[in-house]
């Protein structure tokens, strides 16, 4: 079990973590402070950690580690299952680390072993380890660059460990909130009693990922309470003025040749998304692979065991869309998502499925984020969903379905030409049955959705509420992005599309929603896989605009000429100093 315990100065929020291991018979205690902070002489600190020694039982044993960080992650591995680990605090471990450096000025310098140690907390195998930190993020901005680095890296922190954790408790005035997990010790809130050291969490972690393995599948029976969506919702949009000076800055770097081209947009976006003129690559992208297959004709000639088939090779780490995303560094997480009925015949899905489905989308979102995810790359396999999603771009922007669906290509890569004729006529039956109802974004989901485009609108709609930017190339995603639009507008601005492929779903409504591929590759490697090809590249850019610095600048002449007046002074030199200017004209004989 890993419980974190966040709190202020002063808020009690050791007091708690002691107590949370109290009943165990051996306690490994690890003291991340140095006992002189930085080397100087401070007789109050010196106090305050002689409180924190005198409070600690006779049976338990120390380490301490203030003037070698590094040992944290390494003691969190070589932890024994039956050990009980508490870390008090994280905070003097972050200090520690960028003393250990000695530069206080940038908050993302240290990402990497802040990742390595969130790594370190969610594999530890101790039966019980508690780790306290500081929660610094309802204070002031400090006015120092040093208490600035040190907020924005201890924020990064605090998340990181809290997504690798069973649970998170808050302690305010000695007065404790459980964020998550607190029924599993036995505590609502308010004041703390004594830890049961028997009680053991329900696995609240329902993903563990390597490489590009998804390693489970969730689906919405794995969901808690729905949430409650709404058209008119008010989210985040990206910072447009860094967006725009992200672009400028491009005309200001020491490039080779004429600069990005056509990537210069891919840096625009990521500069607004970041919110910095100098964005990053992304470090952490996850791929969400949904699977929501359809009955009914819909799902004409496609093969609900091939979806089956490939959401396997998904979990087990192989076939085309787990190898492209090793390639990328990406995660994997697979989603089975509802099964739709068929939508010519009665609504693909009742309204508590469709709630279930947004509310699994923006939890996903929510989770990726908490985790440090920076990008995330929506996929789809399921049987019927190219119709679905025509059927929605037809009903939200008035488009032909058979000008809408692209070719039927069954599980043998066979053109089936009789199944493309049995998909438009079904999606033209639905918009028959449906042609006096509601477009209201909850209702069209309901009527012609199915599982997946609602999951996936609900993970757009999360993650615009996160600042999460999302990469989308089929049909699934840009439908979602059509009805994620008539909930919040605002979900549009965060997404990115690489190449729609010439599929005349995505197309039109990619169109309509303003989102503009930046290439032209025309892959047709399934649903995220586009977005998967591109993602070095699009790295790659990011990583030279970053990286790449300006130009010198330009200097004016030290004989005070003009530089076309300087140049035509140059001309007329070389002309002059040229052997050629003191020939003698040789009459040519013809001329004698």
């Amino acid at each position: 079990m890993r419980l974190l315990v966040l709190g202020g100065i002063r808020s009690g929020k050791s007091e708690v973590a002691e107590s949370l291991v109290a009943d165990a018979e051996r306690v490994r205690y690890v003291a991340t402070a140095p006992e002189l902070p930085g080397g100087l002489s401070d007789e109050a600190w010196s106090a305050r950690l002689a409180r924190h020694r005198e409070r600690r039982p006779a049976g338990w044993s120390t380490e301490e580690i203030g003037t070698d960080p590094e040992r944290l992650a390494d003691l969190l591995h070589a932890a024994k299952p039956e050990d009980v680990l508490l870390v008090d605090d994280l905070g003097g471990w972050l200090t520690a680390l960028f003393d250990s450096t000695g530069d206080w000025s940038d908050p993302h310098a240290l990402d990497d072993r802040i990742a390595a140690l969130a790594d370190a907390v969610r594999g530890c195998p101790a039966a019980l380890l508690v780790m306290v930190a500081p929660e610094v993020g309802f204070a002031v901005m400090p006015v120092t660059q040093a208490g600035r680095t040190f907020a924005d890296a201890n924020g990064t922190l605090n998340q990181r460990v809290a997504a690798a954790s069973d649970g998170v408790a808050m302690v305010v005035a000695g007065e404790v909130t459980w964020l998550r997990g607190g029924e599993a010790v036995g505590h609502a809130g308010g004041r703390f009693a004594a830890f049961d050291a028997g009680a053991r969490p329900a696995d609240t972690t329902p993903f563990e990922f390597s490489g590009a393995v998804a390693g489970a599948v969730l689906s919405t029976a794995d969901g808690g309470e729905t949430l409650s969506f709404q058209p008119g919702m008010e989210l985040p949009l990206p910072d447009e003025s860094t967006a725009a000076e992200a672009a400028d800055r491009l005309l200001t770097l020491k490039l080779n040749g004429a600069g990005l081209g056509g990537l210069v947009p891919v840096v625009r976006f990521a500069g607004g998304t970041q919110g910095r003129p100098d964005p990053r690559p992304w470090q952490q992208p996850r791929v969400l692979v949904l699977r929501g297959d359809r009955t009914g004709a819909f799902a004409a000639g496609d093969s609900a065991a091939a979806a089956d088939q490939r959401l396997q090779d998904v979990v087990e780490g192989t076939g085309t869309l787990a190898l492209l995303a090793a390639t990328a560094g990406a995660s994997v997480q697979a989603i089975d998502c509802p099964e739709a009925g068929p939508a010519e015949l009665h609504d693909s899905l009742d309204d508590g499925s469709v709630d279930a489905a947004l509310t699994l989308g923006w939890r996903l979102a929510d989770a990726a984020a908490n985790e440090g995810v920076d990008l995330l790359v929506l996929a789809a396999c399921g049987a019927g969903s190219d119709a679905a999603a025509a059927a929605i771009v037809a009903v939200l922007t008035g488009g032909e379905p058979a000008a809408l669906l692209g070719r039927v290509v069954d599980a043998s890569g066979f053109v089936d030409d009789a199944a493309w004729i049995r998909k438009v006529g079904a999606i033209r039956d639905a918009r028959h049955r449906i042609r006096a109802r509601s477009r209201e974004p909850h209702t069209v989901l309901s009527m012609l959705g199915g599982g997946d485009i609602a999951v996936a609108t609900g993970i757009l709609l999360g993650a615009a509420s996160r600042r999460l930017p999302v990469m989308v190339d089929g049909p699934v995603g840009i439908a979602a992005g059509l009805v994620a639009r008539d909930y919040g507008a605002q979900t549009r601005h965060w997404l990115l599309m690489a190449d729609h492929g010439e599929n005349p779903t995505v197309k039109l409504a990619a169109d309509v929603l303003g989102v503009t591929p930046f290439l032209q590759l025309k892959l047709a490697l399934g649903e995220g896989g586009t977005s998967l090809v591109t993602l070095p590249l699009i790295n790659t850019a990011l990583t030279l605009a970053a990286a790449t610095p300006p130009r010198e600048p330009v200097t004016e002449p030290a004989d005070g000429l003009s530089e076309q007046e300087r140049i035509e002074a140059e001309i007329q030199r070389v002309v002059a100093d040229s052997p050629t200017a003191e020939m003698p004209y040789v009459k040519p004989s013809w001329e004698a």
